[in-house]
């Protein structure tokens, strides 16, 4: 496709715009760090504590929806083998956001959590809990090429510049600014990108809906057209999948250090709360045009459009039905400002990745191997790990045949080993190291054995309902629930087994390596409970972050 000038001047004054905002951002951060009371790597991954409400709500929002939010909702209503019903990320992420704010943010931020780790490590020990760190690192960086991926597609939508240069350009930015101001950058980036993300998204869906090339789409919902219903049907074999789905992509978002850092960099935990539950109303409201024009796009008459016959979806193009509506069905500005909105998403999920992987790295892995690290070695660190995440997480979109398998890697990671044992060290006192190994193990062998046709893993563990189709073996039932509840069981059973045998004194002492005899009886979020002195320490952050002194 010829190089279209307009998109790519929009581009070059928004990458400008960001990297402009990004250096201010970091100037301030920098004179945070020399005033500040507490260390230094409180001003980099957290900001200091000092995030308002309005900037988290922007911060939180703009962290999940990406470039692969937009693109995925308008692909999915899209799709006739798909339809709205299998396209609710947006309703996902907000039941997870409100789940987050009624009993995540609470425990976490009220203990001042650096990551969503340090509880493990304050109850299991620094060994344990950098072994368990590994799956949440490798999960934020399964993450960035998912969302540069998103942003090299849609530039090559108008543009004849190379796929990976698009990515490696604003892969750079991203990282650039990161690099320079951490979470300040980040959340201060975020609330243009949202900005832009919200007012592009909202421009461009009635320009979509002004057109004359589609069907009523009420009439469309229901009835076959040019394709199937956009609303989608769910087979009766298909609801438990369904429910598997909307779990691992609601609540297994709690167990990404992304959500936590947001909460955690809050300014107060009522304000934590807070930034939770009005995400979950905006994402919510940036939801909906994507919907509105993949609605749209199933509605249409391709052969009355530039575009023309066969439609998209018959092209394999259905990935990028959303900025191939723009291109087609709106004014050149419009197209150009919907570009830029989709770019803006991309990055503000990158970066967030950026520094969610390297928060873990460094304060739950680096720091067991160099428990005697100054804070201006782990600022090195920091920006070392931010800059390798970075080049890494860019190197594997040349692995673009393979994204699902990143996507699917990196939610099945978090919903089926992370969640059970975030809930346990968070709200059941008996945990123990234990029984975290245990439901490691448990979550682990048994999601390889439910199998992945993505990475070519044969079933072996075969729930009800699972049939062959095309000589592969598809599951039915809820599987990747089913090991997620098996990993939380296993992990409250193997707890207390282990607590009784050696409280009761039928194993000798010297066996127990968790030293699960001499810990304190937890209570609910007992693992928490050891950094309420510091509070006290932190009173001084709780200044609002909004301020524009420079």
């Amino acid at each position: 496709m010829a190089l279209h000038i307009p998109g790519l001047i929009m581009m070059v004054i928004f990458y400008l715009l960001v990297l402009g905002i990004g250096i201010w951002a970091s100037v301030k951060s920098k004179k945070m760090e020399k005033n500040t009371l507490s260390g230094q790597i409180e001003v980099s991954l957290l900001a200091n504590r000092r995030v308002s409400l309005a900037v988290g709500v922007f911060t939180m929002t703009a962290t999940w929806v990406g470039g692969a939010f937009i693109i995925g909702v308008a692909e999915s209503v899209y799709d006739p083998t798909k339809g709205l019903i299998w396209a609710l990320i947006p309703l996902q992420m907000s039941v997870s956001f409100i789940i987050g704010g009624l009993f995540f943010a609470k425990p976490m931020r009220d203990k001042n959590y650096v990551t969503m780790m340090d509880p493990f490590q304050r109850k299991y020990g620094k060994i344990l809990t950098g072994f368990l760190a590994i799956v949440p690192f490798i999960s934020e960086v399964m993450w960035v090429p998912v969302t540069l991926i998103s942003l090299g597609v849609t530039v090559s939508i108008f543009s004849d510049l190379p796929l990976s240069l698009c990515i490696w350009i604003s892969a750079a930015v991203a990282i650039f600014y990161t690099v320079l101001g951490g979470l300040y950058s980040v959340a201060f980036t975020d609330v243009i990108q949202l900005s832009l993300v919200f007012c592009s998204l909202w421009l461009c869906a009635p320009f979509v809906l002004a057109s004359d090339v589609y069907t009523d789409l009420s009439k469309t919902a229901f009835n076959h057209t040019y394709q199937a219903p956009w609303l989608g049907r769910l087979e009766s074999h298909e609801v438990w999948r369904w429910i598997d789905n909307f779990l691992a992509m609601s609540v297994g978002n709690l167990a990404f250090q992304d959500f936590h850092q947001r909460t955690l960099s809050s300014s107060s935990t009522s304000t934590a709360r807070m930034i939770c539950f009005i995400a979950a109303g905006v994402v919510i409201v940036l939801g909906i045009p994507p919907v509105l024009i993949g609605a749209t796009a199933a509605s249409t008459d391709w052969n009355l459009t530039s575009y023309g016959s066969p439609p998209p979806y018959e092209r394999g193009e259905a990935a990028m039905v959303l900025p191939i509506m723009l291109l087609h069905l709106t004014p050149t500005a419009i197209f150009v400002v919907g570009m830029g909105a989709i770019a803006g998403a991309a990055m503000s999920s990158t970066d967030s990745c950026l520094l969610a992987a390297t928060s873990i790295f460094t304060t739950n892995i680096y720091k067991i191997i160099r428990h005697q690290a100054s804070d201006k070695e782990l600022q090195w660190v920091i920006r070392l790990s931010i800059v390798v995440v970075g080049l890494v997480g860019t190197s594997l979109t040349y692995l673009d045949s393979s994204i699902l398998a990143f996507w699917i890697l990196s939610s099945d990671l978090t919903y089926t080993i992370m969640l059970p044992q975030l809930i346990c060290i968070l709200f059941i006192g008996v945990s123990n190291g234990y029984g975290a190994i245990a439901g490691y193990i448990v979550a682990f062998v048994m999601r390889v054995l439910c199998g992945e046709p993505v990475f070519s893993l044969p079933v072996i563990l075969r729930f009800p309902g699972c049939t062959l189709e095309d000589g592969v073996y598809i599951q039915r039932s809820p599987f990747k629930s089913i090991c997620m509840l098996s990993a939380l069981v296993s992990i409250l059973l193997f707890s207390y087994v282990a607590s009784l045998l050696f409280n009761k004194e039928i194993l000798p002492e010297r066996w127990d390596v968790f030293k699960v005899k001499s810990q304190a009886a937890p209570s609910p979020a007992g693992g928490a409970r050891e950094g309420e002195g510091e509070e006290a320490d932190v009173e001084h952050q709780n200044e609002p972050m909004l301020d524009t002194d420079c």
